[in-house]
């Protein structure tokens, strides 16, 4: 069995070396740079104390940002979880993208029924990638690195063409599902295609029986913190994938699940955050994601443990000679939730951006796509710098072929980030394109200084709103009416970047979509 699958894996990289038409010359394995790219899960621009945070401290991840390059123009290449990660790992921004939901492929039954799936995996995870998707994983396999994928998901259910093994990652660990990720103390995860299940016990998120009858009873909050936490698990293995791989080069993509809710961290973390805050109300809504007693201390203690997971890498890195030789990217896959006892005013999520529900995650204003962008890589970006220039998820695929020496597929709709992480000036963009069919249909366009948006598309509204962000980052006046012209140009760019959906589930009639 594992000669077999030794076998299909050489085929495949054979064919994507083929599908690459005029690959360059690899440079030798010992001079190819090890490439770690982390993921954060709705953590959002104003999340960092190195973005502007002050009611905690994120010292690790500053330490990044003051040995490389903080990017203050970056965008996520959507406002929800699965279609911005499809984004980031096929290059394809979301007019183009396969995945441009969050779609939970409910043609199977009662996706939701977490008891059903602690029997049936086959009702786990998201709808697939197809077969021979060209993705930052395969392109790396193809490259002759050894490639990993820790923490989240969400492109392929268990036993699909879409799960991570089959999708040029050699290892896998953490959620295969975004829904089981709504419990960061989980019945189980999985190791490639295996599930391994843990030692916690049977909860299930969204459920009402999770209620606390009295709301203000610490005690009574504690079955929400169990044995084996989530978080530190996927961790612990990708520490493990780095030591194991130290003498070839690896390209690992560290999709941690934090600080996406519920709001669940260990107590060390927790209680650091309730002596520093005091008594708080608490969230005690069971029937979305669980309860917590301290909401603000734990939102804080889980950028908190995500800050010292990133310590621990780095310090990992240079204890096995590897940190001169190794690049890290950190950013978040979309902003910041508005539920589940998140409390964006208290922290300024969002930075200097609008605040709130309808305008943060599952939204394509300000502050539901742009998200921090640091990219650390010693002696090649100059330290503390600070980059101005329009970036995006789709980015990193032709960026990665060019350090691997591949040439890029030719339908990326990224650009090569290497000019600019060498030269802050160096313009990336003229213009970056969104398109999100939930949430009742959005598009948006950022057009230098000026940003557009469309939304209710689903609903036939085709008015486009007009921002200068220069002048107005919160997006509060609409200044349409005042330049026709620019109106005119968005108008021809949403033509342009948006083409219909292979998946009927993300079709839009209003823009010209068939519904069949």
């Amino acid at each position: 069995m594992k000669l077999h699958r030794y076998f299909k894996t050489a085929i495949a990289v054979l064919a994507i070396g083929t599908m690459i038409t005029g690959c360059g010359q690899k440079t030798e394995k010992s001079q190819q740079p090890n490439i770690i790219y982390i993921l954060a899960d709705d953590l959002g621009y104003g999340d960092l104390s190195c973005y502007g945070q002050t009611k905690f401290e994120t010292p690790n991840i500053d330490q990044l940002a003051e040995q490389g390059m903080r990017f203050t123009d970056n965008y996520a290449g959507s406002p929800v979880c699965a279609p911005s990660r499809c984004v980031l790992l096929t290059g394809l921004h979301s007019g183009h993208a396969y995945i441009r939901g969050n779609d939970e492929w409910n043609e199977r039954g009662n996706v939701w029924d977490y008891e059903r799936m602690l029997s049936d995996s086959s009702i786990e995870g998201q709808r697939p990638l197809p077969v021979n998707t060209l993705t930052l994983g395969s392109m790396m396999q193809s490259a002759g690195y050894t490639t990993g994928v820790f923490g989240k998901w969400g492109l392929g259910a268990p036993g699909t063409e879409g799960e991570p093994v089959k999708q040029g990652f050699d290892e896998f660990y953490g959620y295969n599902c975004q829904r089981q990720a709504h419990d960061l103390y989980p019945n189980h995860l999985w190791e490639n295609s295996t599930r391994v299940v843990l030692q916690n016990d049977t909860l299930f998120p969204h459920d009402k029986a999770n209620a606390v009858a009295n709301i203000h009873d610490e005690n009574e909050y504690e079955k929400f913190i169990q044995k084996e936490y989530a978080p530190e698990l996927i961790h612990n293995k990708a520490i493990d994938f780095i030591k194991k791989h130290k003498d070839e080069p690896f390209f690992m993509y560290y999709a941690t699940v934090l600080p996406h809710v519920p709001l669940q961290v260990p107590h060390k973390y927790l209680d650091k955050y309730h002596e520093q805050y005091g008594d708080e109300e608490p969230y005690p809504h069971a029937s979305h994601y669980f309860p917590s007693r301290y909401p603000r201390a734990a939102y804080a203690g889980m950028i908190n443990c995500l800050d010292d997971h990133i310590g621990e890498l780095v310090a990992t890195l240079k204890q096995e000679g590897l940190y001169e030789n190794t690049i890290i990217v950190f950013t978040s896959d979309n902003g910041p939730a508005y539920n589940a006892g998140v409390d964006l005013h208290f922290f300024e999520s969002s930075g200097p951006m609008a605040n709130g529900y309808g305008r943060t995650k599952g939204f394509v204003y300000e502050a539901g796509i742009r998200v921090p962008l640091i990219v650390s890589w010693p002696e090649k970006i100059a330290k503390g710098t600070i980059n101005k220039q329009l970036t995006s998820f789709q980015d990193w695929m032709p960026t990665l072929c060019n350090i691997a020496r591949l040439k890029t597929p030719e339908n990326t709709d990224g650009q090569n980030l290497m000019p600019t992480l060498l030269d802050i000036n160096k313009k990336i963009h003229s213009y970056l394109y969104w398109e999100f069919p939930e949430y009742n249909g959005q598009q948006a366009v950022r057009l230098g200084k000026w940003k557009a948006v469309r939304t209710n598309i689903q609903k036939g509204n085709m008015e486009i709103e007009l921002y200068d962000l220069d002048n107005d980052i919160k997006e509060s006046v609409n200044v349409a009416n005042q330049h026709p012209e620019i109106i005119e140009q968005v108008k021809n760019i949403f033509l342009k970047e948006h083409t219909p959906s292979e998946l009927t589930t993300f079709r839009m009639k209003a823009l010209g979509d068939s519904e069949n």
